[in-house]
């Protein structure tokens, strides 16, 4: 007899766990232990998700006739899922213990390096398939890279796919129509429906459960609307497919006050927990093309974002870690304002990103990328801190697809080797895409004055700091042409009025 453990973001019917086993002879195990649900202060609705989502796929295992034993929050003694695994086997007298790859270092390093020998048995680890590339591959393609680009490893996914090609050249005769999907929206076209769910019995247990037993953590249970079965999330497949999709280009990096979905499809819980497969979700947005649902533009950029920067990232992070996280090539070293965890502060766009976050758990890819996650690189925040924060507080972290985002993409850290250049922005750029300005305290037109945008004066403050690192990148020439061009005057003023925003960020 094996014991077969699955864990939280591994609720796939496709697990190679399942594959390797026999239910009728072997065991699973799922458990809900505190060193998972507490090593970072998890949002509240992300161990929501997880533990409800959890107890419906166990329930949905035992109605498919296998045997599953599960060590329920409060139910069980056992801090970390070592000591499950050896109460289980001591239950169950298995002789040895099959698991997939998880999806974090530090797990995985004990899994490799720690259980065989700790629980006196055999711990099979299987690759995980439930990704659309192998991780064997990505390191080959990398390899004698300086500098990686995800572009031309997305170009060689969509040919390995088949994905939006006509033979060996894409369909609409371009490969990316990112240029096509930057509008910003006012209003042109109805918002989606809101999608709800019906939470049954096991929902309403969990919610009390974590509230009762994580008060102290992060956000709010209070607008809990995520699916927790595989139903809801093909359910919500659906929706965004149909509701969604067709605009999801156009405005897929706008921003309104008070709409927080707007047309991005809210899928990543779903992957990032197994309930939705990339593979079926990239075929029915590919399909919609072909149907005339959606656009080219629209369909093209979101299999962009599962076909190429979801396998990018995973495959940097694999690829490089454990060092990568200790990467901090622009020697930050600010600590984290404390309104990332209150949304308490002056500036709008900031605000409303952050009251989205601890809302729902959620915040889409330009709030995090240009609002949260540009400040942080602006006032110089040390990439652990930030980086620490992501992985706290939204429904879809985990530490391989969070890390390589925030520390590659939002904070430079690696020196550039995930990203060509710095996500930086002034305030011109959240004025462009949202109507966040108008609402601020601050004045977006202004750089200098004491009611300036502080994302403006900041921003000079950083191309300014950052001159040798910067400098000699092609894609910044122009930001120094400009910064020296402007008045020597002008720039005395703007710095000085950053670094008093440096010397207390907490008052904004």
């Amino acid at each position: 007899m094996q014991l077969g453990l699955i864990l939280g973001d591994q609720l796939s019917r496709a697990l190679p766990t399942l594959a390797e086993l026999d239910r009728h002879q072997d065991v699973l195990v799922m458990a809900e232990v505190a060193e998972e649900a507490t090593y970072v202060g998890h949002h509240k609705q992300k161990i929501a998700f997880l533990f409800s989502a959890m107890r419906h796929f166990a329930a949905e295992l035992r109605d498919a006739g296998w045997q599953v034993h599960y060590y329920a929050w409060g139910e069980h003694h056992c801090d970390d899922l070592e000591a499950v695994l050896a109460d289980a086997l001591g239950r169950t007298g298995a002789e040895a213990v099959v698991v997939t790859q998880c999806g974090e270092y530090r797990l995985q390093q004990r899994i490799d390096q720690q259980w065989s020998s700790r629980l006196a048995c055999p711990v099979h680890c299987l690759e995980d398939s439930r990704f659309l590339g192998r991780l064997e591959d990505f390191a080959r393609w990398a390899s004698g890279k300086k500098q990686l680009r995800m572009e031309f490893f997305y170009r060689q996914m969509r040919r390995r796919t088949g994905l939006l090609m006509d033979g060996d050249q894409p369909v609409g005769g371009q490969w990316n129509f990112d240029a096509s999907n930057r509008k910003a929206y006012k209003g042109e076209v109805p918002l989606p429906p809101p999608l709800t769910f019906q939470h049954d019995d096991l929902d309403a247990q969990v919610l009390a459960l974590v509230e009762r037993a994580f008060a102290d953590h992060i956000g709010s249970l209070t607008a809990f609307h995520w699916g927790t079965t595989r139903s809801q999330a093909l359910a919500a497949l659906a929706h965004f497919i149909e509701h969604r999709l067709p605009w999801f280009g156009d405005y897929q990096d706008a921003m309104v006050t008070g709409e927080d979905g707007l047309f991005h499809s809210l899928l990543s819980p779903y992957l990032n927990a197994g309930l939705l497969d990339p593979w079926e979700v990239c075929r029915a947005a590919e399909q919609a093309w072909y149907d005339g649902a959606a656009p080219l533009n629209a369909v093209e950029g979101f299999i962009r974002q599962i076909l190429g920067w979801r396998e990018y990232v995973r495959g940097i992070y694999w690829l490089l870690m454990p060092d990568y996280a200790a990467e901090n090539r622009l020697g930050n070293q600010r600590a984290l304002p404390g309104y990332y965890w209150s949304g308490d502060t002056g500036m709008h766009c900031m605000r409303e990103s952050l009251r989205n976050t601890l809302e729902h758990a959620y915040a889409h890819h330009i709030q995090r990328l240009m609002v949260t996650g540009n400040f942080a690189l602006l006032l110089g925040v040390l990439p652990e801190a930030i980086c620490r924060w992501y992985l706290e507080v939204y429904a879809d972290a985990y530490e391989w697809v969070e890390l390589p985002n925030t520390l590659g993409m939002v904070m430079h850290a690696d020196g550039g080797y995930l990203g060509s250049k710095p996500y930086a922005a002034s305030g011109s750029y959240i004025q462009r895409m949202s109507d966040y300005c108008k609402h601020c305290r601050y004045n977006v037109k202004t750089a200098s004055e004491e009611d300036s945008c502080p994302f403006n004066s900041l921003y000079w403050h950083f191309i300014h700091r950052h001159r040798r690192q910067f400098a000699g990148n092609h894609r910044m020439r122009m930001i120094y042409r400009n910064l020296d061009r402007m008045d020597p005057a002008r720039v005395e003023a703007i710095l000085a009025r950053a670094e008093s925003l440096l010397a207390d960020p907490e008052v904004l």
